[in-house]
């Protein structure tokens, strides 16, 4: 299906409808759309006449509640007169459901059903998202480039580099600023990486001053053409804590070389309390406490995210009154991705000499303990504004509601944590929703699903459209629709545990 062109000119105008188009009013876009052809979000379409939502809505489903494997009883769409095998439970999600714009109208679809006797509703919409953007975590050791780096897309800025955690980069993506703030090139490329990137696709992103990236959530991150096979088994204190006992048996001294912080275990508080004696060592940077250094290097792609390919060179000489030849030397990165063997001559300098076995069981017990490298992406948005007005004719009641756990916010069926504080801001990790659950409008903004589940008594309290709530069996009459299974491990939305007062009563939770 071909697409159509927006109805706005550059001047921000209407143009006048041309014969035989319709006009899209599911954003402030308001393309016309000739019959056979879609709008320039490819959601919508012109079909005989009739404005339709192109991609099916979507349905989760879970076959039984711990995922067990089952014989159906009965076939879809059997009839049974008891109650021992009831049908799957089902959920409607907002995937494929529509938009609200222009918001007076209610939400496309306000569904209710039982849930263990409780009258439950849930509100589904499309929402239109200027407001929103990414959170990536990327799991390496290497440094992808400053803290407030910029990160571009197709060549502009995106976001930018934020926080170093433990064993991961963060990216801040997207936001109002780089969709609407800068140029028009900037906003669509923002708005483009970030679909990308919600729909579980891989980004190539660039950074100042850094490294070129490939970014798709749940692979492994590729940086300057290496993929990441390990994120650090922890900073090098946390390291020799974990590993001291294993090496003090078959190694004098080790240093486990890291960007943050390094450990040397003689001096570390694990070695003393090993009585592993001293061995005259010194390293450059900074001594934090005992075994621990800051800055022994500068960020960067080498040994334990710092810049050096040769270990030495972050030891000074090692001291005379103290140091003795033959003292064994194991120097190790976070991710055991590096590592090195040195005995102490007679001038106390250390020479690389082959690992013994045991030494090289250790560096493997490194390895292992390394969780596998991925990126992690969360979409984040501003449920706010006119969203909310498709839920209720009062919107501040809906955020109330949700401060007062009495609405669950789910995102394509998927859990989401709401921040703290005003509005509904809510995040949520992409890889939980079914493929392809996000769209875009060129304004330039996001479409991210968004359903809100309460009790039918608190829906009716917060003045919602009454008049609008259709049962869930009446989605059977809508052709456009898809059923899933919902994700392994996903909490599902109707859980008694979600609803205590509602669901759980006097039974508990169950």
């Amino acid at each position: 299906m071909t697409r159509d062109a927006p109805a706005i000119d550059d001047a921000g105008t209407a143009a006048p409808p041309p014969p035989g188009k319709i006009r899209c009013d599911a954003c402030p876009v308001l393309c016309y759309i000739a019959d056979g052809r879609s709008g320039a979000c490819d959601r919508y379409a012109n079909v005989d006449g009739v404005l339709t939502r192109v991609d099916p809505l979507v349905m989760l489903e879970r076959a039984v509640e711990h995922g067990d494997a089952v014989t159906p009883f009965l076939g879809e769409g059997a009839e049974w007169d008891g109650a021992l095998a009831p049908s799957p439970s089902r959920f409607v999600t907002a995937i494929g459901a529509g938009t609200t714009y222009p918001d007076y109208k209610p939400a496309p679809f306000i569904v209710s059903s039982q849930v263990e006797g409780v009258d439950m509703v849930t509100v589904v919409t499309e929402g239109i998202f200027s407001y929103c953007g990414v959170k990536a975590k990327i799991d390496t050791d290497r440094h992808l480039g400053p803290e407030r780096a910029l990160v571009r897309y197709g060549g502009e800025p995106i976001g930018h580099v934020t926080t170093g955690e433990y064993g991961s980069q963060m990216l801040s993506l997207g936001g109002v600023h780089h969709l609407t703030g800068g140029s028009k090139k900037e906003g669509r490329m923002t708005c483009e990486a970030l679909l990308a990137l919600c729909n579980k696709q891989a980004v190539e992103l660039a950074v100042d001053d850094g490294v070129s990236i490939v970014v798709q959530a749940g692979a492994a991150p590729i940086i300057d053409g290496v993929v990441e096979h390990r994120m650090r088994v922890g900073c090098g204190s946390a390291a020799i804590g974990m590993f001291a006992k294993q090496w003090f048996e078959h190694v004098d001294e080790v240093v486990v070389v890291d960007d943050h912080i390094t450990g040397v275990l003689s001096e570390h508080q694990a070695g003393k309390l090993l009585d592993v004696p001293p061995t005259g060592i010194k390293l450059r940077g900074r001594r934090s406490t005992p075994g621990r250094y800051f800055r022994v290097a500068e960020p960067g792609s080498g040994w334990g995210g710092t810049d050096i390919e040769d270990p030495l060179t972050i030891l000074e000489p090692f001291d005379p009154k103290v140091a003795r030849p033959g003292t064994t030397l194991l120097m190790v990165s976070t991710t055991g991705d590096h590592a090195a063997y040195f005995v102490l001559d007679e001038a106390l300098r250390p020479v690389e000499t082959p690992m013994p076995d045991a030494v090289r069981a250790s560096v493997a017990r490194v390895q292992e303990n390394c969780e596998p490298a991925l990126c992690s992406v969360l979409f984040i948005g501003g449920a706010g504004g006119s969203l909310r007005a498709g839920v209720t004719e009062n919107p501040v009641r809906l955020t109330r509601s949700v401060k007062d756990a009495l609405t669950r916010v789910t995102s394509g069926g998927a859990e989401v944590y709401v921040w703290p504080g005003g509005g509904i801001t809510y995040m949520v990790d992409v890889t939980r929703l079914p493929d392809n659950a996000f769209g875009y409008v060129p304004t330039p903004a996001l479409v991210a699903p968004i359903e809100f589940t309460m009790t039918l008594e608190d829906y009716r309290a917060l003045g919602g459209y009454m008049e609008a709530v259709r049962p869930l069996s009446s989605l059977g009459a809508v052709e456009r629709q898809v059923s899933l299974p919902a994700a392994d491990g996903e909490a599902w939305p109707f859980d008694a545990r979600h609803f205590p007062k509602a669901l759980a009563g006097e039974r508990g939770t169950r």
